[in-house]
């Protein structure tokens, strides 16, 4: 929808698909991060922006909007990830934030069947990473005047969030 809206072509990149892509490779670091994903912790900061950074030069040719599902998680990553776009040359970054209950949030992530998510320790350990780090990480982009920030009610079906989301972009 975007790309009919003159977005022109509209790439979506997820950082945990990247995650999970690299720890199948054979190198001491993805079995290190394989061990880390295994027991449900949160990866360190380098190796999330070099998943989203090693994309970003394979893939984006210039002409893109880019969608980054997934990242930044932590705060530090927000000035790595600015960078990236003031060197790409984006204008006017919009961050979405899908705002879901915890109750619901485990409920999705239950329901996902992934094997990092086959207890309730590995569910609660993600519900943690939230509160710790990824409302801080939102909390920066309120708080910096080159981000508009786009809270959305994630408690909908996917048509009314794209919705919401699609008429809060103007699109």
């Amino acid at each position: 929808a975007l790309e009919d809206k003159g977005h022109g072509k509209v790439i979506h990149i997820t950082t945990g698909g990247g995650f999970r892509e690299f720890i199948q490779s054979d190198s001491h670091i993805a079995k290190t991060a394989k061990y880390i994903n295994d027991i449900g912790g949160l990866q360190p900061e380098f190796l999330a922006v070099w998943v989203w950074s090693n994309i970003f030069i394979k893939t984006l040719t210039g002409n893109e909007t880019v969608i980054l599902d997934g990242a930044p998680r932590k705060p530090f990553e927000v000035s790595v990830l600015h960078s990236a776009i003031a060197f790409l040359g984006y204008q006017e970054p919009i961050v979405i934030y899908l705002d879901v209950s915890e109750s619901e949030s485990r409920e999705h992530v239950k329901g996902r069947g992934r094997p990092d998510d086959k207890d309730e320790s590995s569910v609660t350990s993600r519900m943690n990473w939230f509160e710790t780090d990824i409302l801080p990480t939102l909390d920066v982009y309120l708080h910096d005047p080159r981000y508009k920030v786009l809270h959305i009610n994630g408690e909908q079906t996917i048509e009314a969030v794209h919705k919401e989301i699609m008429e809060k972009l103007g699109a």
